[in-house]
């Protein structure tokens, strides 16, 4: 009997309990109401291509910072018109879709001397795995593909010239689903309104014994940097390759047409090109 009227107590306690922690604790998360009116203006896929998990973290950062949506975009946003003005009214800002828009480089010229027949599994992952790949340089694009099977658009093929990911540029939204899948590191997301790309990914100061650039890989030599009269150009001394200033470049061509390994191109013409092959 004792027993009972000892859990009967017990019980009585914790109701009481129960009941002042529901009427004294806050129902609703501070924000929440924000943060669920801000997922539900974003598209809903959960892609992660913002570099949050799925919409309703990235809404939780953008709740606690607005202006986040400027530095790390939602791609698939920066489609749909629509969803760019909703975005505006529910965070109260203003958003320019060319200055937020991105598209996929890869950091390839091709032309890397291969080194050994590779016969394991088909996927730029698993040749990587032995001896950073069947290539000479150790950051040359591999070729299988992984990329394209990652990318939402279609917006990448192999091109069968020199091996390489070709990225087409009027397909291609930004979302970087390949820059995470590409084991060589080699693909970047670069500004809509770039001028001139550098097109190799050959790092000097991680030299790997035997291990060399390709024929038309960089050479560090610099002429590109010093050809520059708009002070476009800055050498980037930590990884020993030049950097380009959107707004100063003035598309002189002087430092496309010095460089001795055509590692620059105008990507520019890169746009035209791939509008054209679109049709």
């Amino acid at each position: 009997m004792a027993v009972v009227f000892i859990l009967t107590g017990i019980a009585l306690v914790l109701g009481i309990v129960i009941y002042f922690v529901n009427r004294l604790v806050p129902h609703n998360v501070k924000g929440i109401e924000k943060t669920e009116e801000i997922s539900s203006a974003l598209p809903g896929i959960n892609c992660g291509a913002c570099g949050y998990p799925g919409c309703f973290a990235y809404a939780q950062a953008l709740t606690a910072n607005p202006n986040l949506i400027t530095e790390t975009p939602c791609p698939t946003a920066i489609q749909s018109p629509e969803t760019i003005k909703n975005l505006e009214k529910t965070l109260d800002v203003t958003l320019d879709t060319a200055e937020m828009s991105k598209k996929a480089l890869v950091h390839c010229n091709g032309n890397s001397e291969i080194l050994f027949n590779y016969s394991g599994v088909k996927s730029c992952k698993g040749a990587a795995q032995l001896l950073n790949g069947y290539k000479k340089c150790p950051y040359a694009c591999l070729g299988f593909g992984d990329c394209i099977k990652i990318c939402p658009q279609d917006a990448i093929t192999i091109n069968p010239e020199n091996g390489v990911a070709f990225i087409d540029q009027k397909k291609c939204i930004g979302c970087g689903l390949c820059i995470t899948e590409c084991p060589q590191n080699i693909i970047e997301l670069i500004p809509v309104n770039t001028k001139i790309t550098f097109q190799c990914s050959y790092l000097p100061l991680r030299d790997i014994p035997s291990r060399e650039k390709c024929n038309s890989g960089c050479t560090h030599c610099r002429k590109c940097f010093r050809s520059c009269e708009a002070d476009a150009i800055t050498w980037n001394k930590d990884k020993a390759i030049p950097e380009f200033d959107i707004e100063k470049c003035t598309l002189c061509h002087k430092c496309v047409e010095i460089c001795p390994q055509n590692t620059l191109a105008d990507y520019t013409e890169t746009k035209v090109n791939a509008k054209a092959t679109a049709g």
